[in-house]
């Protein structure tokens, strides 16, 4: 898997600029993404159709312009293989072909989960309402031209435990944006099959109990669910996820031992069963991780998959009593919680209320606290602190973007922009009759990232279907 995260100017759809309250952030913690020209540049010698290439895109609210860029990145890559042309020089016929055999075999993820930005991210740009109905364009496109093996949509409880919500929260959370998701396709004509396959789910692995259990709980209840109320088949029953290990445990204190947590909350997430997994890099409370913390990250993987015999037996501890018994409280737990947010309307009705951000906040204080008062022990942080004194940061390296790599990246987009001439006006235009009219947007961002900045379009997009605003 290739994950991909970008800079927060990527994330707020804006493009790289000398504005100041832009200009420091480029490149920094994550890669810069403006145009389709980057994102080719971004790819160039990945083979993105290649059945063993899978492509993680870590972006909520701009996340239909950049699946859009990317597809056609993977489209553009294909075509220039299997005929050694530029796409102006192929006949339209031959394209198409190609075209639809690369949506077919494409594998990868794009977040694009606007519920859980809501509520814990915050990374939304456009309305709520907007977001959504250009969540349901993507998997209309996806069923339209056949994409089963990309998800549409990573519904992530990740970022609600990284905000500070507890494992039960996390998971109770996560699974009603997931029914709530379900209940909008369907209003909206899809049929239950042609689309719960390319959902995918995004969970955190800490050193609580109730994290040994998360997975089993949730593909139980999602199983049982689309099975019994929604008459679903077989493959629509088996919900895949991913696990990444705690990036609120990791602490610049005692760095090292940071290697230590991910490793055993790795540990966990093997014995759950999860489909992929993401081991933390021990300086990323500092620093984007370096090369060296990155092989050490992946070592940890590697050690438990090739070296660690007990993993090679699925379900190792299944059948305990602790994992029974604990899999039976935080199922009953998370039931709980649907019926408190069932009592508040449903999952819109409870962020309209706060609910949700309130609790997070609740328990990211209740944590915060257990942390200072020492009544949590952290190695290291509250407790057996070293006798040495504080990490030596001056000698840790920190990743920055360059001045020079900032004021390449803004001549790009506006090189990009100057090269599509007027077919780059004529593209928003489009664009803006598209969105207005209440048609496909992301059928036709498919055509407008071809010519039009990721800013371009963003700002466009919000004289159509508004900007977010937090409800208050």
């Amino acid at each position: 898997m290739l994950p991909k995260g970008f800079d927060s100017v990527t994330l707020y759809g804006e493009d790289p600029d000398d504005r100041l309250d832009i200009y420091g952030k480029i490149g920094n913690s994550g890669v810069s993404i403006a145009s389709l020209d980057d994102m080719k540049a971004l790819y160039d010698k990945f083979d993105l159709v290649d059945p063993l290439t899978s492509v993680s895109l870590t972006i909520n609210g701009p996340a239909p312009m950049i699946l859009a860029m990317f597809l056609n990145t993977a489209i553009d890559f294909e075509v220039k293989k299997m005929t050694g042309n530029e796409r102006k020089d192929v006949p339209e016929e031959e394209y198409q072909q190609i075209k639809s055999r690369v949506l077919n075999t494409v594998r990868g993820t794009v977040q694009a989960d606007i519920l859980k930005e809501e509520q814990a991210q915050n990374t939304c740009i456009f309305s709520s309402k907007f977001a959504l109905k250009m969540m349901k364009d993507i998997q209309e496109y996806f069923i339209a031209n056949q994409v089963r093996n990309f998800y549409s949509v990573s519904i992530s409880g990740y970022h609600i435990a990284e905000a500070g919500a507890n494992p039960i929260s996390q998971l109770a959370f996560t699974l009603s944006h997931a029914f709530t998701i379900v209940e909008y396709y369907l209003s909206c004509g899809m049929k239950i099959d042609d689309f719960a396959p390319n959902l995918s789910f995004f969970f955190s692995s800490g050193l609580d109990p109730e994290y040994s259990v998360i997975g089993r709980v949730a593909r139980k209840i999602w199983a049982i669910a689309m099975r019994e109320k929604y008459g679903a088949n077989e493959r629509s029953c088996k919900l895949k996820y991913h696990i990444q290990t705690s990036g609120r445990s990791l602490h610049a204190q005692e760095i090292a031992f940071n290697d230590i947590r991910t490793t055993l909350q790795a540990l966990l997430a093997v014995y759950d069963n999860c489909n992929s997994l993401h081991t933390n890099a021990y300086d990323e409370a500092i620093t984007t991780p370096t090369e060296e913390s990155v092989r050490r990250a992946m070592a940890i993987q590697l050690i438990l998959s090739k070296e660690f015999g007990v993993v090679k037996c699925e379900n190792a501890i299944q059948g305990s009593y602790f994992i029974e018994e604990l899999t039976d409280l935080v199922e009953e737990s998370v039931l709980s919680e649907f019926d408190s947010l069932s009592r508040r309307g449903g999952v819109l009705g409870a962020m309209e209320k706060q609910y949700q951000r309130h609790r997070i906040q609740t328990e990211s204080m209740k944590y915060e606290m257990l942390k200072a008062s020492g009544e949590m022990p952290i190695i290291g942080v509250n407790t057996f602190l070293s006798e040495g004194g504080e990490v030596d940061y001056e000698h840790i390296e920190v990743i920055r973007a360059s001045e020079e790599e900032k004021q390449q990246q803004i001549a790009r987009v506006g090189d990009f922009i100057e090269q599509a001439g007027g077919k780059n006006q004529e593209a928003l235009e489009s664009l803006e009759r598209v969105a207005l009219s209440g048609e496909n947007i992301f059928e036709e961002l498919m055509e407008t990232v071809k010519y039009c900045s990721l800013g371009q379009i963003t700002h466009l997009l919000y004289t159509c279907g508004g900007e977010y605003r937090r409800s208050m």
